[in-house]
């Protein structure tokens, strides 16, 4: 869901400076073997094939999540590392609220486990398209190499705030955030 804030975006920075994670970048422990967990493409995380249903305990291990180079995704402690499974990515953004307009637009994303970002140069927005089914998979950048599936109510949203421009012939959607252009994609692509 998009709305229109009241909140100006001095005070959505400052939420999203507040907010706090252990150091996971900077743990090395011993990797101790895979687990029985996963997280599916909608955000619902499961332990051995049964739903967490805890908001508050994926929400914990939300905070210790660690994407290495390898392409795998870990829980990380001091002491342990251990792999997890993720369909997709590991959060989902099901909510975007765009402060300002034109130029000084920011497009403030909430996740389903309450981390919000501000897209811009250090949280870009990125789409992948499916080349089988040509459907859009949009993603916004959260924190290390972690990424929040884009909800389809919000990037339809985002879709609704886009400008269209011509590039090489073909109508593209750009949606902007604190300055910076993101390609949403086609027209082709999103009806």
């Amino acid at each position: 869901m998009t709305t229109k804030t009241t909140l100006n975006l001095e005070d959505l920075m400052k939420q999203v400076e507040g907010q706090s994670y252990p150091p996971v970048d900077k743990w090395n422990p011993d990797f101790c073997g895979d687990i029985d967990m996963r997280i599916a493409r909608d955000g619902t995380w499961f332990y051995m094939g049964t739903p967490i249903t805890r908001q508050r305990m994926v929400k914990l291990f939300s905070t210790i999540l660690r994407k290495d180079e390898d392409g795998k995704t870990y829980l990380v402690t001091p002491v342990e590392k251990v792999g997890i499974t993720v369909d997709d990515a590991p959060f989902v953004a099901v909510r975007v609220d765009a402060v300002g307009e034109g130029d000084s637009q920011a497009l403030h994303f909430t996740t389903n486990v309450g981390d919000c970002v501000i897209a811009g140069k250090d949280n870009p927005i990125r789409v992948e398209v499916d080349p089988e089914t040509g459907e859009p998979s949009p993603y916004v950048h959260v924190r290390g190499r972690l990424e929040a599936l884009i909800s389809r109510a919000a990037f339809y949203e985002l879709v609704d705030l886009a400008e269209t421009r011509t590039k090489d012939g073909v109508p593209t959607l750009l949606i902007k955030s604190q300055g910076m252009e993101f390609e949403i994609g086609t027209l082709e692509e999103v009806d």
